[in-house]
């Protein structure tokens, strides 16, 4: 009997009993891909889980829809880099007021394990809005003319491809790229496992940005089913939002997670977590 296991640390993980195994390695990384009875269909990378089919609902929409609803004014251009499952992509273009999305994503291997596999996240691929670039993110930001309203860092963690999209000259490449009341969003890791990754990201975000946030969502499957995402905003405070404004623009949305309330309670911190990470948090 084959059992997939993702370690957390030397000692604690997430142990998968799969159906069925598929598994390469691409130019960039080792790519699996499982089917299993709780789950449904799940994505690894570089044996780090991604998504599952039963909770990737959760991750997609708190990594789009905090930005996107924290504008007071209707937003028209996304960029995401990574995102290749589609997922990110699949929320954003929930919103009809937007009008196109760049998706950067190095590893074409992932987007076309996701059009076989994963209909319920590579959906999005159908959409004329989108236009997909399959390179390097770190290029792409490095080298575009275009401008956007938001910028969303749908990465793996911080080891591969990715090591360079948690770096302090990336995000000022962002903020660059961003048009003036702009707004930056990534993925910042576990705050059991990994706050001091997240005092990083948070201190490298605020040399460019005067409005840095950090927010969370519960996630079963990830490191400690808890995780975390840093928001970095030129003008707007997620929390200086219109609330009624908000519901309006989520109604018929069919959200299974986000809504007006977790918005704001996303970004209440457990007391270690302040403690811990006080410096930059002030």
């Amino acid at each position: 009997m084959f059992l997939f296991t993702e370690f957390h640390n030397k000692s604690v993980g997430l142990t998968i009993k799969p159906k069925n195994v598929y598994s390469i390695f691409t130019k960039y990384q080792k790519l699996t891909f499982l089917e299993t009875e709780d789950f449904g269909k799940v994505l690894v990378l570089d044996d780090l889980v991604q998504l599952t089919e039963r909770d990737e609902f959760i991750y997609h929409e708190m990594i789009s829809h905090v930005a996107i609803n924290t504008f007071p004014r209707k937003i028209e251009k996304v960029l995401i880099i990574g995102g290749g499952d589609g997922g990110t992509a699949r929320e954003v273009l929930k919103y009809n007021f937007i009008k196109e999305v760049h998706l950067v994503e190095i590893d074409k291997e992932v987007i076309e394990i996701a059009k076989k596999h994963m209909p319920f996240t590579a959906k999005a691929f159908e959409d004329k809005r989108l236009k997909v670039f399959i390179e390097d993110g770190r290029n792409f930001v490095r080298n575009t003319q275009n401008k956007y309203d938001v910028v969303l860092v749908d990465c793996s963690d911080p080891i591969g491809p990715s090591k360079v999209l948690f770096e302090k000259e990336f995000y000022q490449d962002c903020f660059k790229i961003l048009k003036e009341d702009g707004i930056f969003v990534t993925q910042s890791e576990s705050p059991f496992y990994s706050l001091d990754i997240i005092k990083d990201i948070i201190k490298n975000l605020k040399i460019s940005f005067p409005i840095v946030k950090l927010y969370t969502a519960n996630i079963p499957t990830y490191p400690a089913g808890y995780w975390s995402f840093t928001l970095a905003s030129k003008v707007y405070d997620p929390l200086k939002v219109d609330m009624e404004k908000l519901k309006d623009n989520i109604k018929g949305k069919n959200l299974k997670y986000y809504n007006e309330e977790i918005h704001f309670s996303s970004f209440a911190l457990p007391s270690y977590v302040k403690e811990r990470l006080k410096e930059v948090l002030s």
